[in-house]
């Protein structure tokens, strides 16, 4: 009876073993991401945000301290571009959660014809790191609009607790650019440097 109880055991501590193992298959990268990388990718659609935000009231008409004519298009046209806009920006952002996940690594099984292959690395790299520049353009220009170098200006702002809020808002969204190159740099080491 003691033998069969002890095989039972053993069984099941193999099954749950293999659950286990079969669980983290499906989730895990091929080789571990740094868990900078992993609290950056999550990071990131929480620095976007507060510029999404900034931008609805703005869709609706009400400028946010800036001193600026207010524009003549209708509600019907800044609002939904205005929420497109702003659902776009948290996609992407989202997105690059990819770069340190399985699934930026390896089609989901979900997906029909493609579920599964694996995704060559330059599919990802290129792509991230074309965006990575081209929001990191935004942060120089965020920059030199701040500090008004070389010409440069913010959009006046009927007093300081306006352009604070709004250098605030700006200047995360700021962080977007180099951060997915960042993360582009350590999805490209992990898949395409050398094994440890």
């Amino acid at each position: 009876m003691a033998i069969n109880e002890t095989h039972q055991a053993k069984t099941m501590s193999t099954a749950m073993s293999t659950a286990t193992n079969t669980a983290t298959a499906g989730t895990a990268t091929e080789r571990p991401v740094p868990r900078w990388a992993v609290t950056v990718a999550r990071l990131i659609p929480l620095i976007g945000l507060p510029v999404c935000l900034w931008r609805l009231p703005v869709g609706f008409g009400f400028l946010m301290g800036m001193d600026v004519p207010r524009a003549q298009q209708p509600l019907w046209l800044t609002v939904p571009y205005v929420l497109t806009l702003s659902l776009l920006s948290e996609a992407f952002a989202l997105l690059c959660s990819g770069l340190v996940r399985r699934w930026g690594e390896v089609v989901p099984d979900a997906v029909p014809v493609f579920g599964g292959r694996r995704i060559a690395p330059s599919v990802v790299i290129v792509p991230a790191t074309v965006a990575g520049l081209a929001l990191t353009l935004l942060t120089v220009d965020w920059v030199l609009c701040i500090l008004g170098i070389a010409g440069f200006s913010d959009v006046g702002y009927t007093n300081g607790w306006w352009r604070a809020l709004a250098a605030t808002v700006s200047g995360l969204f700021a962080l977007w650019g180099p951060l997915v190159l960042a993360l582009t740099y350590s999805y490209y080491r992990r898949r395409c440097g050398p094994a440890n």
